[in-house]
């Protein structure tokens, strides 16, 4: 009867996994995942459907840029602005997460308004791919290899190096030539919210930006 009883769960264990996404999950040790609030693991594990979205809203709170940050952000308009641009709070953001059907990643796409003129929105692409099992796709051939890990209560993720693909050749940029460190932290909050972070710091410049925001899933 016990072992009847262990199969069943089992099972129901195996169908849970099976509706799930488990591509960020696998990316960190069972003990690390079990770590995280639940609600952090379904947020990560929720599967978006092809031609579907899902879409967080919620507004900048926190926003500091040194002016190395700032020119930095400039500099990078050549590869889109993946960097925000103004230092406006209290704006609303709003985050969309699209699967990518074609390289069987996801598609990000930020939008941060301002309080004056047009919003400024960020396109990248995750891809689970590369050696630390996930990229993110920054355009014209730039991409950032991320590596996650459990930081306290937080989802965190961290640069771990820079690549350009050229002709068909992943190339790795040496650190002297990209000496830049970002961590973006996801914590969880109640009713349903979660605090974004993002800090871009050099090694010699220090923090060039921090980014905070409080979201929570559109089911509208």
């Amino acid at each position: 009867m016990k072992q009847l009883s262990d199969q069943i769960r089992q099972k129901k264990y195996r169908n849970t996994l099976d509706n799930q996404d488990n591509r960020f999950r696998n990316l960190l040790s069972e003990a690390d995942w079990l770590q995280l609030p639940e609600t952090v693991q379904k947020r990560f594990s929720k599967v978006v459907k092809g031609g579907e979205s899902t879409v967080y809203a919620g507004e900048i709170t926190q926003m500091r840029k040194s002016i190395w940050g700032a020119g930095l952000g400039q500099f990078l308009r050549l590869l889109g602005a993946p960097l925000p641009l103004r230092s406006d709070v209290g704006t609303p953001s709003i985050v969309s997460v699209t699967e990518d059907g074609a390289t069987g990643g996801q598609i990000w796409t930020r939008l941060y308004a301002n309080k004056s003129g047009f919003p400024q929105i960020v396109q990248s692409a995750k891809r689970f791919s590369g050696p630390t099992g996930l990229e993110e796709y920054l355009g014209f051939g730039v991409s950032m290899r991320l590596r996650a890990r459990v930081d306290g209560d937080c989802l965190a993720f961290e640069s771990a190096g820079y690549a350009l693909k050229c002709l068909g050749i992943v190339l790795p940029l040496p650190r002297c030539v990209v000496p830049l460190d970002l961590i973006v932290r996801h914590k969880d909050l109640a009713e349903g919210k979660f605090i974004f972070t993002l800090d871009l710091t050099h090694p010699w410049l220090g923090e060039l930006i921090h980014q905070k925001g409080v979201y929570r899933e559109d089911t509208s």
